[in-house]
């Protein structure tokens, strides 16, 4: 890391809920500079955080929103974690679903990561994590979002080993099933049985909780986290080594 220079913004997006906010409270809470991309404002109020409104699923916005946050902040660190599920079972699949989800999922992480990659370059210092999902893995009724999220898992190890050289490490971050997020009850209602059915499935016993997830992306943004680069972890109570029905 180039050590004149001082520490960056992290640019998180789909901050409006859920993870997303949750991880911009606590980066604010440890002294970081927050930019929030997201489609709604998050309610959150400091002096460091900078909220843009933009929808990701749209490509001419997003470069708008790109070119705009790269002229305005300087940031050192990326996390995308926006997404949306569209959950189908194969015949249900509709015809822009994965376009939209690609768009979503892959190419908005692409033309903000092409925003900001002439300041990591600068720096010779980067930290990006891309939220992928234990649904990667294969699920029934996620045709769209597994494919984009296993899609999500390629394009980290390519910018990796493309970027490692620079200073600049991705790695992926990869959920299980997280309780009190908008994604998760939208499939699973809060306090059902199917719920508890669950989480009774998961090997650790319970359903997972945002902040489960930002102490794990934490760790591959620290500056310490230099030698980690490429690497999935997923956070989900062991769901990843077992058969698990939603």
């Amino acid at each position: 890391m180039n050590t004149t220079m001082t520490p960056g913004a992290v640019l998180v997006t789909g901050t409006s809920t859920g993870i997303g906010r949750v991880l911009c409270e606590r980066l604010l809470a440890q002294g970081r500079e927050v930019v929030a991309l997201a489609r709604r404002p998050s309610g959150l109020q400091h002096a460091r955080l900078h909220e843009l409104s933009v929808d990701l699923a749209d490509a001419a916005a997003t470069a708008q929103a790109a070119a705009e946050l790269a002229q305005r902040f300087a940031i050192d660190s990326f996390v995308h974690n926006a997404g949306i599920i569209r959950p189908a079972l194969l015949a249900e699949v509709q015809p822009d679903d994965l376009p939209t989800l690609s768009q979503l999922h892959l190419g908005s992480a692409i033309t903000l990561m092409q925003a900001i990659l002439p300041q990591l370059r600068a720096r010779r210092f980067g930290r990006v994590v891309l939220m992928s999902s234990r649904g990667a893995l294969g699920l029934a009724t996620r045709s769209a979002y597994s494919a984009t999220k296993a899609g999500m898992v390629g394009l980290a190890r390519t910018w990796a080993l493309e970027l490692a050289a620079e200073g600049i490490t991705v790695n992926v971050v990869a959920p299980g099933p997280i309780r009190g997020t908008e994604m998760f009850h939208a499939v699973v209602p809060a306090e059902s049985e199917r719920e508890a059915r669950l989480a009774a499935a998961i090997p650790v016993q319970r359903l997972g909780t945002p902040d489960d997830v930002a102490r794990a992306v934490e760790f591959f943004i620290a500056p310490e986290a230099g030698f980690f680069t490429g690497q999935v972890l997923y956070v989900c109570g062991g769901a990843s080594v077992g058969t698990l029905v939603i």
